[in-house]
């Protein structure tokens, strides 16, 4: 289970550059399939692995977060979006989403028949 950043949309110029020396922290401007372009921060420090995933016109869909959950991380890890106490909320972008997982720690998972019937193969 592996957090890894697509280094070939690392932004690598500006006020928000870095270097692939970076490691998993930086700014990436990354092109998901059918040509949409989302803004990612990722970081790997504080015991967590995150992302934060925006665009300028709307919020990431729910396809364009599975695209960025399958770009930095392996399919088998579990990653997870809060909803956090009102009290803990920041917005400093108003079309941006997150996706964290805990370094170290396995996210516990509710038994997939609580979201609905697999359908067989």
């Amino acid at each position: 289970m592996t957090f890894h950043v697509p280094n070939k949309f690392r932004v690598r110029t500006g006020r928000i550059a870095s270097t692939d020396d970076f490691g998993n922290n930086g700014a990436f401007e990354v092109k998901l399939k059918h040509g949409q372009t989302v803004f990612v921060i990722a970081s790997d420090g504080i015991g967590w692995e995150h992302v934060s995933v925006s665009r300028k016109d709307r919020c990431p869909t729910w396809d364009e977060m599975c695209q960025i959950k399958a770009m930095f991380w392996d399919d088998g890890d579990c990653v997870i979006q809060y909803h956090p106490p009102r009290s803990e909320y920041i917005n400093n972008h108003p079309n941006c989403l997150h996706l964290w997982r805990p370094i170290g720690i396995e996210l516990p998972m509710p038994p997939s028949i609580l979201v609905g019937v697999r359908e067989a193969a």
